[in-house]
């Protein structure tokens, strides 16, 4: 018990003596403290500029749904040199469409998808570039999302081809406007140059990789059939029970393959894509950014330690002659080293902290002032300290034992 009480009072004074030698000479910590800083803060900045990045792009690809998958002809993610492989292979049409309806016993739902870029009108206003989805009652279902006025497509109004549109809230408030979003229900829009009645509304969704999503008009796939063509390509998005979408994705394989006639032995002619896809593709992307953080906080930080190396070795030998005096009055090298790592570890911790602070409000300055997010999680901040501390005490092992280890008669002579 006398020891323990002996080790704490020692552990005491160790921090009473090293932060009142910080303090006696502020410019010099001040000084050598900037080295972590600018390392730290470095790391923290880039790191929460990327978390903030990774928890958008999870939020903007929700839309594609995590258990389902998207059959089309070729794979959303291509290289330079495969494209051409996909670019003559034949469409998706209706009559994939209607095998897996038929054959798939693990789909929840499947609803097909074709698309064109057109005019949506409504008296004197008109809007270009309009995304025109032909799809089934099943797109929600499929797809996600919901709708926040009147309803969606149902079973009739794809069996009718009725000339039903459901519009996306971008073109609601700019062909309504001043008007609650109900009050488009029931009306009248002109979808390239056709009448169609509007009988519902989508809720708003944002945007995917800087592309808006609710620039758009959704209707029966036979009537956009009826009105852009029924060949063009489809994309077949099918739902799968949670966890099963590997199972899904091999129960459809031969039932596409029989549907495109696809002869034994042939390598598929359709591509199955999904979310995960997306995620993977984005991590090895910003994983090269986390790699580069790193690299320029790991170097910044050396030659920070360094430098409290350096303030270290002038620290020890200007009190030397104190040194002495304390070995003489009987202080144990033991203490001599722990007061002088405390003292590195004190520096390169506030250098840490300061250095966090400093990061953050880059991060949260680059997140108002450009179109990237920022959000640091604690563990990134915890982190940036205590890289930063451990580093302070590394580096400070060899003034320290320096210290601990002069001779008291040498040093008491010292002048």
């Amino acid at each position: 018990m006398k020891g323990v009480r002996r080790a704490f009072a020692e552990l005491v004074e160790s921090f009473r003596i090293a932060f009142g030698a910080l303090v006696g000479a502020r410019l010099r910590t001040f000084l050598t403290t900037l080295g972590i800083v600018i390392g730290v803060s470095t790391v923290i900045a880039i790191v929460a500029i990327i978390q903030g990045l990774d928890r958008s792009f999870e939020e903007q690809i929700q839309f594609l749904g995590a258990h389902t998958l998207y059959v089309d002809r070729a794979p959303w993610i291509q290289s330079d040199d495969t494209w051409w492989m996909y670019r003559n292979r034949k469409k998706i049409t209706v009559e994939e469409l209607r095998a897996v309806q038929r054959e798939s016993q693990l789909a929840v739902s499947v609803a097909p998808m074709s698309g064109v870029r057109g005019k949506v009108a409504r008296g004197n206003v008109e809007l270009e570039s309009v995304v025109i989805r032909g799809t089934s009652e099943e797109y929600l279902n499929a797809n996600g999302g919901s709708v926040q006025a009147g309803r969606f497509l149902v079973a009739g109004d794809v069996e009718l081809a009725r000339a039903a549109v459901v519009l996306g809230t971008d073109v609601v408030d700019r062909l309504f406007p001043d008007e609650p979003v109900a009050a488009a229900v029931g009306k009248k829009v002109l979808v390239a140059g056709r009448p169609f009645q509007v009988v519902g509304v989508l809720e708003r969704q944002g945007q995917m990789l800087g592309m808006p999503l609710d620039n758009v008009a959704v209707m029966p796939y036979p009537s956009f059939g009826r009105i852009f063509g029924n060949q063009r390509n489809m994309v077949l998005s099918v739902a799968a029970p949670p966890g099963k979408v590997a199972e899904l994705e091999s129960e459809l394989t031969p039932i596409l393959r029989k549907a495109r006639h696809v002869l034994p032995g042939k390598p598929d002619d359709f591509a199955f894509n999904r979310q995960e896809q997306f995620l993977k593709l984005y991590k090895q992307l910003t994983g090269a950014l986390y790699g580069m953080a790193i690299g320029v906080g790991l170097i910044t930080l050396i030659v920070g330690g360094i430098g409290i190396m350096n303030i270290m070795l002038v620290s020890v030998h200007e009190r030397t002659r104190e040194i002495g005096v304390r070995r003489a009055l009987g202080a144990r090298r033991s203490t001599i080293l722990m007061q002088f790592l405390i003292e590195s570890a004190a520096v390169a911790a506030l250098g840490g902290a300061l250095g966090t602070a400093v990061g953050l409000g880059v991060a949260q300055l680059v997140a108002l002032l450009s179109p990237l997010a920022a959000a640091a999680t604690p563990s990134a901040i915890v982190f940036g300290i205590a890289f930063s501390t451990a580093t302070g005490l590394i580096f400070g092992i060899w003034p320290a034992w320096r210290a601990a280890n002069l001779d008291p008669v040498e040093a008491l002579r010292y002048e």
